[in-house]
């Protein structure tokens, strides 16, 4: 067990990325976890950390030895879990950061608070890209990869932008038949809340054609209302395909510049590879992994 704890203590302290920061995390101070990676190093015979007087880095052999010690530390927990919540009824607080895509996932999020009344779900929905683990979330949804080695993930799904417009907008107004048409069109174009920058197109070309100054009847932070003006033949806008299926289905936008528009995104689920996957986190994994981009 005290090889475990050296274990553990190491991990929280590459995470935390200091020895102070460790101890707050598991309860001691932070000579004990000074003292309990300098006896792993020991041990083992190798340097862990690069130290300095305001701060600590992994050195190379560190970096190996920390995935292997979350894959044991992992296994462990799960061992533990298995025994201890097998059989316990999912519960508690969930606190989790969506992107700003209500119409994607909030149906499922209902569907699952519907399933499991005692889980409490806490969302915070942004396109500010949160830090996981220093500011407590237990899962995000995030739109591409991550890089982050402290953070497990599961693909939730693809989508692709789409450029649409309602049928009575393209009788008026014609369609593009090539990216370059579209500084003779009205454009919709979505920006992004937390920086207010514009949504590139997915059509070749985009930043001359954007910089350049493209006829613009709207600029907005949210998907629906680019919808509604697309709907109400104001203009040309750029959406996920997600959200104008419907739309398209019923006639209501039609796409213009397919052959042109190229675009390839995906949805991911993440959560602290450090922390125990507790079986409400397991749940909400699984039913979104299931839910979001249902498999046909």
């Amino acid at each position: 067990m005290d090889h475990l704890a050296g274990l553990s203590a190491f991990v929280q302290a590459a995470e935390a990325r200091s020895f102070v920061g460790a101890g707050r995390v598991l309860g001691v101070s932070a000579s004990a976890i000074g003292k309990s990676v300098a006896r792993l190093e020991l041990r083992l015979g190798v340097r862990l950390f690069h130290r300095s007087t305001r701060s600590i880095t992994l050195t190379a052999e560190g970096g190996v030895f920390l995935q292997s010690c979350r894959r044991i530390l992992g296994e462990v927990e799960q061992a533990e879990l298995a025994l201890s919540s097998s059989m316990a009824a999912p519960r508690g607080r969930l606190r989790i950061s969506l992107p700003l895509v209500g119409g994607l996932l909030n149906p499922v999020l209902a569907a699952f608070a519907r399933e499991y009344p005692e889980i409490e779900l806490d969302l915070d929905c942004t396109d500010r890209r949160v830090d996981v683990i220093e500011e407590g979330f237990d899962a995000v949804v995030r739109v591409g990869d991550t890089a982050d080695s402290r953070l497990m993930s599961r693909k939730l799904g693809s989508f692709h932008l789409q450029l649409v417009a309602s049928p009575s907008y393209l009788e008026r107004h014609g369609a593009p038949q090539l990216p370059a048409d579209l500084r003779r069109h009205r454009c919709l174009l979505y920006k992004f809340p937390s920086t207010g920058k514009v949504e590139p197109w997915p059509v070749a070309g985009w930043e001359q054609l954007h910089g350049a100054g493209l006829p613009t009847v709207l600029g907005c932070n949210t998907i629906d209302t680019l919808i509604h003006f697309a709907e109400q033949g104001l203009g040309i806008a750029s959406l996920p395909d997600f959200a104008v299926r419907a739309a398209l289905a019923e006639g209501r936008l039609r796409t213009v510049l397919a052959a042109h528009s190229k675009h390839s995104g995906s949805f991911q689920i993440l959560w602290p590879s450090s922390r125990q996957l507790s079986p409400k986190l397991r749940v909400l994994i699984d039913f979104l992994g299931e839910r979001v981009f249902p498999k046909m």
